[in-house]
C-alpha cells in the first residue's frame, strides 16, 4: 500500500476553495499531501509526465476539461491512476455513465465524508491490481518456459490422476505424446484408457502393481515396459518415472515423464550378446591354444625327440673302446647327418607354423606365399592382385591381416566348395584393404549366426581391436566376399576420420561379390 505520509494527488478544475477543503480533509486523516491543480488538457498531459500520481480528483462538468476528457487522456497514456469524480449537481444517470467509462468512484462536493475511505480503497485496488499484473506476467513467463522445456525434452511430460473410485485421468500431457505414443495430448486426456491399451499383455500387470505400490507408499513410480502403437509394427521400450502426491479430495496425482528407451534396451541386449560371444570366443581360443600347444609338444616329442634319440643311439657304439673299421664310423656319420637334417627340417616346419618367416619380407610377399601354398595344397586357384610390391606395415598389423587371410582361406577350403579365389590387397590413404572373393556356394545369414562360427568371430574381433571394419556377405551359389579395412596409422583417430573410414568401408563392402565362375577365369 502507498505510504499515507506521501500522498500525491492531482486536482483537475478545482477552485482554490474546493482544493483547500479537500486538503484539510486528507490532512486530518493523517495524509501528507503533494498536490497540483490543472485546468487544461495540455497542463494535464504535462502533469502526468511529471509525477506518478496516486489519485486524480476531477470535477465532472468543467467547461475546459471535463471528467470524460480526463478518462480519455489517462487511457491514451496507458496509465492506471484511480480517478475520483466530484460534482456540485449531477444526476444518477450521469454518475452511472462516468463510472462505466472508468472512474473509480463518484461523489457530491457538498458531501465529501466518503473521500478518505474511497481514496484508501482506490489505493488498495491499484496495489492489488499491480500485484495481479506482476503475478500474471510471471505466470505467463513460467508457462512459456515450461512449454519450451517440455517441447525439447526427449519424452512425454504428464500428470496422471487416480480418483477414489480408481478412475484414471490425464490432467496434462505434453505434445511429445504424438511422437512416442501415436496419440495427441487432447485425445489422451479425453480417453485416458487408450494408454494401457498400448502396453503389451505381459507388461500390463507390472504396470498396475507398481502404480498401486506407489499410491500406497507414496513412493516414486518407476516402470519399464513395452508398448506397441496402433498401426506400427515395431515395439517400443518406454521408461516411466513419476512422483505421487495426495490431493485434498483423496485422489492421487503423479507428476512424471515417459521416455523412449528402445535404443538403450537394444544396445544392452547387443552388449550382453557380444559379451556372451566374447566369452565363447575366449573359451574357444583358449581351447585352440591348448590344442596347439599339445600339437607342438607332440611334434617336438615324437619327431624331434625321436630323432634326437635315434642320434644318441647312433652315437653310443662310437663311444666304447671297441676297435672298428673306418667304414663303420663313416656309415654312422652319414646316418647321424641324415638325422640332423631331419631335425632341422622339423624345427623349420614347426617354426613356420608358429610364425611364417615370410612375414619378414612384408605383407604382400606373405599373402602371395600363403595363396600359393593354399593353391598347391587344395588345388583351388588363388590369384592375388596388389598395386604395390611392398606395403610397409607395423608388425602387429601385418600379422593380424595375415591371420585373417589364413582364416578366410581355411573357411573357403572347409565350406565354400570353390574352384577359384580372387584376392585384392590395396594400400589407400592411411588404410589397408584386403578383399577376398570366391566362386563357391556362398555363405548365408544362418551360417554367420551359428553359435560355433568362431572363425568369423575371431576375424571380426581382430579387426575391431585394430579400430578397423570387417564385413562378410554372400549369395547362394554365387560366392562369398570378405572385406576388411584397417587404419595403418594411429588407431586413436577422431570422429570425422571414423566417419570417413565407415563411408569408405561401406563403398568397398557393398561392391558385388563374384557372380559367375567365368568372371574369375578372366582375372
Amino acid at each position: 500500500m502507498v505510504d499515507e505520509e506521501k500522498l500525491k494527488i492531482l486536482l483537475i478544475e478545482y477552485s482554490a476553495k474546493d482544493a483547500e477543503t479537500v486538503l484539510k480533509i486528507l490532512s486530518r486523516s493523517g495524509f501528507q499531501i503533494d498536490y497540483l491543480c490543472v485546468a487544461t488538457a495540455d497542463d494535464l498531459q504535462a502533469a502526468l509526465k511529471l509525477l506518478n500520481w496516486d489519485v486524480i480528483l476531477s470535477d465532472y462538468a468543467s467547461p475546459r476539461l471535463n471528467a470524460c476528457d480526463v478518462i480519455k487522456l489517462i487511457k491514451n497514456q496507458g496509465l492506471d491512476i484511480p480517478l475520483i469524480v466530484a460534482s456540485s449537481d449531477i444526476g444518477e444517470e450521469a454518475a452511472e455513465n462516468i463510472m462505466a467509462l472508468g472512474a473509480y468512484d463518484f461523489m457530491m462536493k457538498a458531501n465529501l465524508a466518503r473521500l478518505v475511505p474511497v481514496i484508501r480503497r482506490s489505493l488498495r485496488e491499484v496495489k492489488n491490481y499491480q500485484r495481479f499484473i506482476t503475478a500474471q506476467a510471471a505466470l505467463q513467463k513460467s508457462e512459456v518456459l515450461f512449454q519450451a522445456i517440455t517441447s525439447n525434452l526427449p519424452g512425454v511430460v504428464f500428470q496422471f490422476q487416480l480418483g477414489k473410485n480408481n478412475q484414471a485421468s490425464f490432467p496434462y500431457v505434453s505434445d511429445a505424446s504424438e511422437t512416442l505414443l501415436g496419440l495427441s495430448p487432447q485425445k489422451l486426456m479425453s480417453n485416458p484408457e487408450l494408454f494401457p491399451e498400448l502396453i503389451l499383455s505381459e507388461d500390463k500387470e507390472s504396470y498396475r502393481q507398481l502404480m498401486m505400490t506407489s499410491a500406497e507408499q507414496l513412493s516414486t513410480w518407476n516402470w519399464e515396459g513395452c508398448i506397441q502403437v496402433k498401426g506400427d509394427s515395431d515395439i517400443k521400450w518406454v521408461s516411466l518415472r513419476a512422483t505421487p502426491r495426495r490431493m485434498l479430495d483423496g485422489a492421487m496425482l503423479w507428476d512424471g515423464i515417459m521416455i523412449n528407451i528402445t535404443r538403450n534396451k537394444l544396445t544392452e541386449r547387443e552388449i550382453a550378446r557380444s559379451r556372451e560371444q566374447l566369452a565363447e570366443l575366449s573359451s574357444y581360443l583358449q581351447k585352440v591354444k591348448e590344442q596347439e600347444r599339445a600339437r607342438i609338444a607332440r611334434e617336438i616329442h615324437d619327431d624331434i625327440g625321436g630323432t634326437l634319440t635315434a642320434i644318441k643311439c647312433e652315437l653310443l657304439p662310437c663311444m666304447d673302446k671297441t676297435a672298428r673299421k673306418l667304414e663303420f664310423y663313416q656309415q654312422k656319420a652319414k646316418s647321424i647327418e641324415s638325422l640332423v637334417d631331419r631335425v632341422i627340417d622339423s624345427t623349420r616346419r614347426i617354426s613356420l607354423d608358429l610364425r611364417p618367416g615370410i612375414l619378414d619380407c612384408g605383407i604382400v610377399a606373405a599373402v602371395q606365399w600363403q595363396a600359393k601354398e593354399f593353391s598347391d595344397r587344395t588345388g583351388i586357384v588363388c590369384r592375388v592382385s596388389c598395386d604395390n610390391d611392398e606395403i610397409s606395415l607395423d608388425s602387429d598389423l601385418a600379422i593380424a591381416i595375415f591371420r585373417v587371410f589364413q582364416e578366410t582361406l581355411t573357411n573357403i577350403s572347409k565350406h565354400a566348395n570353390a574352384s577359384r579365389i580372387q584376392v585384392k590387397l590395396v594400400e589407400l590413404e592411411g588404410l589397408i584393404l584386403l578383399d577376398v572373393m570366391d566362386d563357391g556356394c556362398g555363405i548365408t545369414e544362418i551360417d554367420m549366426e551359428k553359435q560355433d562360427s568362431f572363425g568369423i568371430r575371431g576375424m571380426r574381433e581382430r579387426c575391431l581391436q585394430l579400430k578397423g571394419n570387417f564385413h562378410i556377405s554372400g549369395e547362394s551359389e554365387k560366392g562369398t566376399k570378405v572385406t576388411i579395412l584397417i587404419p595403418t596409422g594411429d588407431p586413436e583417430y577422431d570422429s570425422e576420420q571414423a566417419h570417413d573410414l565407415n563411408s569408405r568401408f561401406k563403398e568397398f563392402s557393398q561392391s558385388e561379390p563374384i557372380k559367375k565362375r567365368k568372371q574369375i577365369s578372366r582375372l
